[in-house]
C-alpha cells in the first residue's frame, strides 16, 4: 500500500509559478511510474504529466513548455513545476503512482487527496 500527500497548491496570479510536491510513503516499489492529474470544475480528471522510474517524462499538450515533472526515487518525492500559469490551469491536482503486476498485468493505482491550484487575479 502506498500513501500519497500533495502540497504546494494555493492562489497565484496569471503568469505566476507554483511548485507542487508529492510525498509517498508505505510499500513503495521502484518501478512505479508517477504522474500528476488535475480536475477542474465540471470536467473529468485529466493527465498533466507522467514520469517513469527511469526519468522519462510526458506532458499534456496544454502544459508543454510551461510545466516540468521531476522525481526523486530515493526520497520518494514527485514534483510538478508550473510556470506561466493560466486561469484554465485552475484545478485540484492529484498525485498518482501507477504500476502493473502479475501475468495479466493488473493495474494498480494510488492517489493523493489533491491540492487546489487557483490561478486568478
Amino acid at each position: 500500500q502506498v500513501q500519497l500527500v500533495e502540497s504546494g497548491g494555493g492562489l497565484v496570479q496569471p503568469g505566476g509559478s507554483l511548485r507542487l510536491s508529492c510525498a509517498a510513503s508505505g510499500s513503495i516499489l521502484s518501478y512505479y511510474s508517477k504522474g500528476w492529474y488535475r480536475q477542474a470544475p465540471g470536467k473529468q480528471r485529466e493527465l498533466v504529466a507522467t514520469i517513469t522510474n527511469g526519468d522519462m517524462t510526458n506532458l499534456a499538450d496544454s502544459v508543454k513548455g510551461r510545466f516540468t515533472i521531476s522525481g526523486d526515487n530515493v526520497k520518494n518525492m514527485v514534483y510538478l513545476e508550473m510556470n506561466s500559469l493560466k486561469p484554465e490551469d485552475t484545478a485540484v491536482y492529484y498525485c498518482n503512482f501507477h504500476r502493473v503486476v502479475g501475468p495479466n498485468s493488473y493495474a494498480m493505482d494510488y492517489w493523493g487527496k489533491g491540492t487546489l491550484v487557483t490561478v486568478s487575479s
